[in-house]
């Protein structure tokens, strides 16, 4: 998995990237010039304490592991979690996950 590490990856991701929101993510999708696809988590401190926000993106990070293959190569993304996401299970952030993706066109045609 390509990882989106650096403030500055994020913040172009954010600057030139379209988003797509439901209740529970933000998805930010960037195409890049490369094959790789990278992607960074994100969680604002108004969701918690640190062992909230870690344990949120843990929960997309494995979200995300699952269904990787299911997404198209050659874009930077960046998932934002918002606040109803704290009571959510792991099947509703999936099914979350992959609605914005089929939003934003970023699945695999089969």
């Amino acid at each position: 998995m390509g990882r989106l590490c650096q403030n500055r990856s994020f913040q172009a991701v954010y600057r030139s990237g379209k988003s797509y929101a439901n209740k529970y993510l933000v998805l930010y999708v960037l195409p890049n010039r490369s094959v790789n696809r990278r992607i960074g988590f994100a969680a604002g401190k108004r969701l918690g304490p640190a062992v909230m926000r870690n344990r949120l993106k843990r929960l997309l990070r494995e979200a995300y592991r699952h269904h990787q293959e299911k997404i198209i190569t050659g874009v930077d993304l960046v998932m934002v979690a918002r606040q109803p996401l704290l009571k959510a299970g792991q099947d509703q952030i999936v099914k979350a996950f992959i609605e914005l993706c089929a939003k934003a066109k970023i699945l695999v045609e089969k």
